[in-house]
């Protein structure tokens, strides 16, 4: 009995040092490989076309009153009211050579009320004025309906309202996945759960990161699959040369994932992750575009005269271009895929200071990056602009107060959606009254939410696929809001 341990043991330590010899990039992905459910998913699907969502998060707490701006007059004299202040104003002009950009909205909102974009966003006010591109605004984590800041007092005295509002990690994750930091699974995982049997033997690619690991993509049975701007991540040098030998790649990758029937489990199973890592790379790399046949994205280059940065690449763009590449292959119905969730990001909206060029480099990546992945959809090489809806999510808003030199932590935000089947170029709710006293508002200018994230992801998710009974264990907090159903923004 010794000797085949000490056997195993001998065959465990050869297969690590295998491992250690090809790169430090293994151990974290054959980690990531364990936690990857090589199950069916728990419901099936007759599903006979293909859809996928993207997510796009923006990391931080994106300041969306700086993103979409009201400009009636009574709005813009109390915008401007809580963000000129010195030392660094923070609002955005509305007239002049960098000013906000008006949108021609297919419906108009009540009063006449105009609305306009970042200046930087001249990309995604033309989405929505082509109808491509729609506004859902003040959205938020809610575990109850919220109609006034006295209703907000009372829920905060009955310990009712979303745990530790205006912290980064835990509304991060209560975007993500209804629950504080901690919580370990995601709606776009467990939608990946639903839907991951449409797939068939390509189920572990359902659920697909290229933002790192991340919890909105964990479910039960189809956990996500990470991926970098160049592809999949996998054993370095499983194929190709090695060490000067031209073959020696391959002979690397048969040693780590080699087995013997008196192994160890603990090396079976390492050995079968390796393995697994290795095909799913391979499997991958055949069913996503060549690198060559999607163009790359433009460089990015800001219009604000106040800020000399040339022009820079977009991170953004370059995750959108991976997902396109993967979508294009997907979308074939010979790949055997129809249901994929994506996630990518873009960091840096904790703009505590800086905002008024921090900020608006985010706002011109961001909607660079929407159109960019847009064209990339319409092409005829990856022919989806019909199949992919894509939405913004962020832990938070902003405050509408200035503190100087930028915003704190604040609560609701406006977000957006594209697609072909989304009812663009609206306004798909209310856009609340400006102010730092306005009647939803509550810590120097956050605003409460008055859409809650079940009511916009499940949205979403019925798009997707998703059946009444399915939205109601999806989203633990839906039911609560059937008295106050937000508008959809889907074509009907």
């Amino acid at each position: 009995m010794k000797r085949t341990f000490d056997a195993s043991r001998r065959r465990f330590l050869a297969t690590a040092s295998a491992l250690s010899a090809v790169g430090p990039t293994v151990a974290p992905f054959a980690l990531n490989l364990a936690s990857i459910g090589s199950a069916a998913a728990q419901s099936t699907c007759s599903a006979s076309d293909y859809k996928a969502l993207v997510c796009i998060y923006l990391d931080g707490g994106n300041d969306s009153f700086n993103m979409v701006i009201p400009t009636d007059d009574a709005s813009f004299a109390a915008y401007q009211a809580a963000r000129d202040i010195q030392p660094s104003p923070i609002l955005i002009p509305r007239s002049g050579t960098y000013s906000a950009i008006r949108l021609n909205p297919l419906a108009p909102l009540p009063n006449g009320r105009p609305i306009a974009l970042h200046p930087e966003m001249t990309h995604a006010a033309a989405l929505f004025d082509a109808g491509r591109l729609a506004i859902v605004p003040n959205v938020g984590p809610l575990t109850y309906p919220i109609a006034s800041t006295a209703e907000f007092n009372t829920l905060a005295s009955q310990r009712r309202l979303p745990v530790r509002l205006f912290s980064h990690n835990d509304q991060s994750s209560a975007w993500q996945a209804f629950g504080p930091e901690g919580t370990t699974r995601g709606w776009g995982g467990r939608l990946g759960d639903l839907f991951a049997s449409c797939n068939g033997t390509r189920s572990s690619f359902t659920s697909i990161s290229a933002a790192g690991n991340v919890v909105f993509l964990a479910g039960d049975t189809a956990m996500q699959y990470q991926v970098t701007t160049a592809g999949a991540v996998t054993v370095p040098n499983a194929t190709g040369a090695l060490y000067g030998a031209p073959n020696g790649g391959a002979a690397m990758a048969r040693i780590a994932a080699r087995t013997r029937p008196d192994d160890h489990l603990l090396l079976r199973e390492q050995a079968s992750i390796t393995k697994r890592s290795i095909d799913l790379g391979a499997d991958l790399g055949a069913l996503m575009l060549p690198f060559s046949s999607v163009p790359a994205a433009p460089t990015w280059r800001t219009v604000n005269p106040n800020d000399s940065t040339g022009a820079a690449s977009n991170s953004l763009s370059e995750q959108l271009r991976i997902v396109a590449r993967i979508i294009g292959g997907a979308a074939r119905p010979a790949s055997g895929v129809k249901r994929q969730v994506f996630m990518v990001q873009l960091g840096g909206f904790d703009t505590h200071d800086g905002q008024p060029i921090g900020h608006a480099r985010l706002m011109g990546r961001l909607s660079q990056a929407l159109d960019y992945f847009n064209t990339l959809l319409a092409r005829p090489e990856i022919n989806a602009a019909n199949a992919v809806t894509v939405f913004t999510a962020s832990e938070f808003g902003r405050t509408f107060g200035s503190n100087g030199d930028g915003t704190d932590h604040g609560w609701g935000a406006h977000h957006l959606v594209m697609g072909a089947a989304v009812d663009g170029g609206k306004v798909h709710g209310v856009i609340p009254e400006m102010g730092l006293n306005a009647p939803r508002t509550v810590a120097r200018g956050s605003m409460i939410p008055a859409i809650s994230v079940d009511q916009y992801a499940g949205h979403l998710a019925r798009w997707f696929g998703a059946s009444n009974s399915d939205l109601g264990s999806l989203f633990p907090n839906l039911s609560r809001f059937q008295g106050s159903a937000s508008p959809s923004f889907f074509r009907a």
